[in-house]
């Protein structure tokens, strides 16, 4: 008779198959799950080289930040121009913080690239430049929680860390045919509870806790993806209590979905006497895209037009600002609103003498007046980059 281990309130509490507690159940999914890592995983340029016991833990760090809500295919080319930059954490701690973001610039969440930056500097200062391997220390740096730590040291030292993200939740759910949803706070209790015990012993490193954790992210990327799982092609199958009760399709459970606000936004394309710079500033720290560069705009969503935006922000210039004509209307998202950005030409000048012909005043810092060929060295919002490419082919 298999052992288990004792259940738990929280697993009691949660409608799914208690499978995943009988020792026998777990050793055979692990073999099972490693075996078929060990011919499909896919060659990623953070993974160990072929001649290294261990992938590098900086290495690791990197990718599993930038993974943050970003596919594979979209992170690598920005993962290896990254590297070839700050190829050592030393290096990524010297960096000038915009040549950091301009490297970052598409990836979008900035403030993990800061996050990033800031850590780096942690290390160097309390470590020596060497990434720590202790848990209290990986946990307190800028950026890193949980699910990042776990990540980092399974698979750069083979310590016996659980993980839980996107894949691994989905995975866990369909093995176990778990049916509630993911973000209720008892299930993810269990579902790290789950992928704790489902850990082999930190020995060897090539089919130890590091190993496993990668195997079930690949699994829940390339097999058990979120709709039209490959079943035929899973090694866990015959397994999968999901797939067994034929619930496959309708697990993990679904999620409420953001409810998605609505707002327009005002930008204004200023140009200096010459028509060739144009207004721009570095986005100041506590607001959106904070470090990047971007025209001038108004974003709190609360004005009735225009006018109104030109006025509120003429306000903050000490100027006022004249709006012209659109230039373009661009839609993107944010967080939980869809924004309709209106972009406009306009004019500025000294409060009181504004001269709608030509601009004749000087911006005071942050504000300066720049080339787009200068904009195009900087890192910048995305819609400040879409305003420019708009700008370079009008």
């Amino acid at each position: 008779m298999s052992k288990r281990s004792p259940p738990s309130r929280v697993a009691e509490s949660v409608p799914h198959d208690p499978v995943w507690q009988q020792s026998a159940w777990r050793s055979r999914l692990r073999k099972r799950l490693l075996d078929w890592f060990g011919e499909n995983q896919r060659d990623l340029p953070w993974r160990a080289k072929s001649d290294e016991l261990r992938p590098d833990p900086y290495r690791v760090w990197v990718s599993e930040i930038m993974l943050q809500q970003t596919q594979v295919a979209t992170v690598i080319p920005y993962y290896e121009r990254f590297l070839d930059r700050f190829p050592t954490v030393t290096s990524l701690a010297a960096a000038d913080e915009q040549t950091m973001l301009s490297l970052w610039e598409g990836l979008g969440y900035y403030r993990r690239a800061r996050s990033l930056h800031a850590a780096a500097k942690v290390v160097c200062e309390k470590h020596q430049g060497t990434f720590p391997d202790d848990y209290t220390d990986v946990i307190g740096l800028p950026g890193i929680g949980r699910y990042t730590a776990g990540a980092i040291l399974s698979i750069a030292f083979n310590q016996k860390l659980p993980i839980l993200e996107g894949n691994t939740q989905r995975v866990f759910s369909r093995w176990v045919a778990l049916r509630a949803a993911v973000n209720e706070k008892p299930v993810s209790n269990l579902l790290w509870q789950l992928a704790e015990a489902m850990l082999p012993p930190a020995k060897p490193q090539a089919r130890g806790p590091g190993q496993f954790n990668q195997a079930a992210m690949e699994l829940g990327a390339l097999v058990c993806t979120p709709r039209s799982p490959r079943c035929d092609l899973c090694p866990i199958r015959g397994m999968c209590k999901a797939r067994i009760a034929g619930l496959e399709q309708t697990i993990p459970g679904k999620v409420k979905q953001i409810e998605y606000e609505k707002r327009i936004e005002y930008a204004f394309l200023i140009a200096d006497r010459s028509r060739k710079r144009f207004l721009v500033r570095p986005i100041p720290e506590g607001q959106r895209w904070a470090g990047l560069w971007d025209f001038p705009r108004w974003t709190r969503g609360d004005v009735q037009d225009v006018d109104v935006a030109a006025a509120k922000l003429g306000a903050q210039l000490s100027s006022e600002i004249a709006p012209l004509k659109s230039f373009a209307t661009i839609k993107h998202a944010v967080t939980k609103y869809r924004i309709e950005l209106k972009v406009y030409t306009a004019n500025i000048a000294s409060a009181g003498s504004l001269n709608k012909k030509a601009n004749d005043w000087s911006p005071v810092d942050p504000w300066r007046f720049m080339t787009l060929t200068e904009l195009n060295g900087l890192p910048m919002s995305v819609t400040g980059r879409r305003i420019t490419k708009k700008l370079i082919h009008s």
